[in-house]
């Protein structure tokens, strides 16, 4: 699948080093102001080569609308965004046309397609995030006049949760030709109470299918977490009071519908497969290979994915908003 969404819909398109990729969005309410100007932040935060730290690769990812506004303002009409892959280097990788890079989608996309895109791993890499990013760029537009806000932090890396010591694990897995990972921590404030539908479309099940679908996230959890696991029912359970809840273990979501509080989520993102040092692996007739891979990689990928998971959470509730409304004018209609 590679639409996200079901009343604010979200088509991307694109692979790593091919000419462009961009996200077609449906459903987005006329009348919001957008350009882009208003975009383009989101999509400076996440793109390579802004640090020593990430990926060397020098892409402006300048984004341009192709439509669905006029004279400053969203239509209602499916908008187009389309950002150009100015420094792809496809060539780079011709030496792995026929080996599967551990870690990577290379042997399972290769098992269900039949073939494989070697350059750089095609729609699996984390360039196709930067349609995710123009998107949640267009969905937090949507969400500011609600009052809705959205952050996201790196709690940690390798362990270590300050500045300093993250910088270093960093530095110390570059100089070893290695990689690390970290979590990520996302924060939606603002957002009311009742988004969200029991049992299937739960509120928080559809922000873990957003988080889980960034291709280097491997674990998401919301309020407590796992922690939850090792707590009592009275240590967990947040106090209601005549002035609101006492604590925010649930992390904004009960029953699967927001609570009015804070949603926090978290998720574990995976060290960078793409590493110098020598990995075991085979080639596409089964043959025992050892290689290194070389070129231009992030060796932490969850300082990048930070605007990535912002951007999912705000088209999961920008989406979850808009249904919520169809149900609240089906309910003025019966009336």
């Amino acid at each position: 699948m590679n639409t996200f969404g079901r009343s604010f819909c979200v088509t991307t398109f694109g692979e790593s080093h091919g000419p462009a990729v961009g996200a077609v969005i449906d459903g987005c309410p006329p009348g919001i102001p957008l350009a882009e100007g208003d975009i383009q932040p989101f999509l400076d935060r996440r793109r390579p080569g802004a640090s020593d730290l990430t990926s060397p690769r020098q892409e402006p990812d300048r984004v341009a609308i192709l439509s669905g506004t006029f004279e400053g303002r969203t239509t209602g009409a499916p908008i187009a965004l389309v950002v150009q892959n100015s420094d792809a280097r496809p060539g780079s990788y011709e030496e792995l046309r026929e080996v599967f890079r551990p870690g990577h989608a290379d042997f399972t996309w290769q098992a269900k397609y039949g073939m494989r895109d070697h350059r750089g791993g095609g729609r699996s890499s984390g360039r196709e995030t930067v349609a995710r990013v123009a998107a949640g760029a267009v969905a937090a537009r949507c969400l500011a006049p609600r009052g809705i806000s959205i952050a996201g932090r790196v709690r940690e890396v390798h362990g270590a949760s300050s500045p300093e010591g993250m910088e270093a694990e960093i530095r110390k897995a570059m100089a070893a030709g290695n990689s690390v990972g970290g979590v990520v921590e996302v924060t939606a404030r603002g957002c009311p109470p009742g988004l969200g539908d029991p049992v299937f479309g739960k509120l928080d099940a559809l922000i873990a299918m957003a988080m889980m679908g960034i291709g280097a996230v491997k674990g998401v959890e919301i309020g407590a977490g796992f922690a939850a696991a090792g707590m009592t029912g009275s240590e967990m359970n947040d106090p209601i009071t005549p002035v609101g809840f006492g604590s925010n273990n649930a992390g904004g979501v009960l029953g699967g519908i927001s609570t009015g509080q804070e949603i926090v989520v978290r998720m574990a993102v995976k060290p960078t497969p793409s590493i110098r040092r020598e990995q075991e692996t085979v080639d596409v007739r089964g043959r025992g290979r050892t290689i290194s891979i070389a070129g231009r990689h992030d060796p932490c990928i969850a300082l990048r994915v930070v605007p990535v998971a912002e951007a999912m959470l705000a088209l999961v509730i920008l989406d979850c908003l808009l249904e919520q409304e169809k149900y609240r004018a089906f309910q003025v209609v019966q009336e």
